[in-house]
């Protein structure tokens, strides 16, 4: 039976983490992420050709044309159109028929589900394909040990309604010492358009609002570009786009809590607060099939092929049992 698709977004990402707890791919701490070896080699199946078009998230980007070169070499009659200009652009593309995939690196808003069930008379479809972790940049240089999600939102919005004492606006005020002690704390972000934007807004926000001098930068490359050089900065970004010019502080969720640094194994096991999933949505009425190839697609993203690719761009890998939870989303009805 297909997953009810109206299941909140938090009680979806407890659900698989805690999936991931039991069954995570094996990997030493902090080594980085490994495979699951249960992970199915892809098989290639006769017969598919045509286009998919997808539009939607910046920070998907890379891993939809990672993913589709892979694919092409499998199905070289297959073309690809790939637009990434912000989660936000996903829905409508969808919802107009303009795409075939919606890539987002949050879950679809109750009214753009609204909207799409208005036109079609039933929900979008999606699949998980990948975990991020949302990480706090810093500059490579910056010594800051650790922020808590109330100094995260302290720093980032003019609302705090993580309800920390006061608003910070200088290094020190993190705790920082000598030359860092009065500089000032200069924000970086993503656009409203950017699902990381929403992401980040309501977890490291509280839901709370940002603060007009954060610097809106148009995608997760030029944020983390901007922080490499600018000494005083921090920002936010998908933790595929880490460099060697920054580095990601450890996040708690309390001031008495401890903190995590965004690593594979923190996120699965459910120790890094701002841990996410990211996902493609697609059309797919109930009691049919998705089209063949983006049937295919998808099976490729969910097998040891794609989920290599998750690897090489820096994510971390989904595992057999996680795969499992989705793939009555695209196989063919019965």
């Amino acid at each position: 039976m297909r997953m009810k698709l109206a299941m909140a977004a938090t009680s979806l990402a407890a659900m698989v983490l805690a999936v991931a707890a039991t069954s995570r791919p094996t990997s030493a701490e902090d080594a980085g992420p490994k495979l699951d070896e249960k992970l199915e080699k892809y098989a290639p199946v006769a017969g598919i050709s045509g286009n998919i078009s997808s539009v939607g998230s910046d920070t998907l980007n890379n891993l939809m044309t990672l993913w589709a070169e892979g694919f092409r070499k499998h199905y070289p009659n297959v073309t690809f159109a790939v637009e990434g200009k912000g989660s936000t652009t996903a829905p409508p593309a969808l919802i107009d028929g303009t795409s075939d995939i919606g890539p987002m690196s949050r879950a679809m808003k109750e009214e753009e589900i609204n909207k799409f069930e208005k036109k079609y008379g039933y929900k979008p479809s999606y699949v998980a394909v990948a975990i991020d972790a949302l990480a706090v940049f810093v500059h490579k240089d910056n010594p800051v040990e650790k922020l808590s999600m109330q100094q995260v939102d302290a720093i980032f919005s003019q609302t705090r309604k993580g309800e920390y004492s006061e608003d910070i606006t200088k290094w020190g005020q993190t705790g920082l010492t000598g030359e860092w002690k009065n500089a000032d704390i200069v924000l970086y972000g993503r656009n409203s358009a950017s699902g990381t934007y929403g992401f980040f807004k309501e977890k490291a926000l509280f839901k709370g609002d940002f603060k007009a001098s954060v610097k809106e930068q148009p995608g997760s490359a030029a944020v983390v570009q901007s922080i490499s050089v600018d000494r005083n900065a921090i920002g936010y970004s998908g933790i595929g786009y880490k460099t060697a010019g920054v580095r990601t502080v450890p996040i708690s969720k309390n001031a008495d809590s401890e903190a995590y640094d965004a690593t594979a194994d923190n996120c699965y096991a459910g120790k890094y607060p701002l841990q996410r999933f990211l996902y493609i949505y697609f059309n797919r009425a109930p009691g049919k099939n998705a089209s063949p190839v983006v049937r295919e697609f998808l099976r490729f993203i969910h097998s040891k092929e794609g989920q290599e690719v998750v690897v090489k761009d820096g994510y971390f890998p989904m595992s057999q049992k996680m795969v499992e939870k989705y793939t009555d989303q695209y196989t063919d009805s019965k």
